[in-house]
């Protein structure tokens, strides 16, 4: 197994060029939008994770107690998710079965236990607000050939990055390794 490395910072001009780089998302194929989603996650995680930190910090400093809050609870439900998804067979024919069911399920209950704390508008500034930034410039940033390399590299096992780490923890990746090793198999088989 590789060890863990951060993807590298990715310009700008990559990161967010002009309009000729981003298209809707075909919404009657999810299997390709998830794809989507996954590889630009992988190849902008690090960008993504300053976006975040930057919102996070900015909400943290305007209301840190509830910041504080609702970071502790969130951390909590994700732990306790990964946690049961890996000991609990249902859990986990769940999450293999419905990944992004299961992620809204976390989120949901995440949310519930923020509002009975009554941090709901700081978690929904510090953690949904970039949540959401990033999933739309990963729905709408179209693939280019250096992320499709770069994913290939992810998914073979050559490298790991924090991303990848989470969306296998997500049940994001599987299908993704499949299809690599389906790959490499017909290849070696040539």
């Amino acid at each position: 197994m590789a060890e863990v490395q951060l993807t590298p910072l990715r310009l700008w001009d990559d990161f967010y060029p002009g309009s000729e780089r981003f298209a809707k998302p075909d919404g009657k194929d999810l299997a390709r939008w998830n794809n989507r989603v996954v590889s630009n996650l992988l190849y902008y995680q690090t960008n993504y994770l300053v976006l975040a930190i930057a919102v996070f910090l900015f909400v943290g400093f305007l209301n840190p107690l509830g910041m504080f809050t609702a970071t502790a609870v969130v951390s909590a439900v994700f732990m306790a998710s990964v946690w049961a998804g890996e000991n609990r067979a249902a859990i986990s024919d769940f999450k293999r079965h419905n990944p992004a069911a299961f992620v809204i399920a976390v989120m949901v209950a995440s949310y519930m236990l923020i509002s009975l704390l009554g941090s709901v508008m700081v978690f929904m500034t510090a953690i949904t607000l970039p949540l959401a930034l990033i999933f739309a410039h990963a729905s709408f940033r179209l693939r280019n050939m250096k992320n499709k390399l770069e994913n290939k590299i992810e998914g073979a096992g050559l490298k790991r990055s924090p991303m990848g780490i989470l969306l296998e923890a997500l049940g994001q990746q599987e299908e993704n390794l499949q299809k690599i090793q389906s790959f490499l198999e017909g290849k070696l088989k040539e």
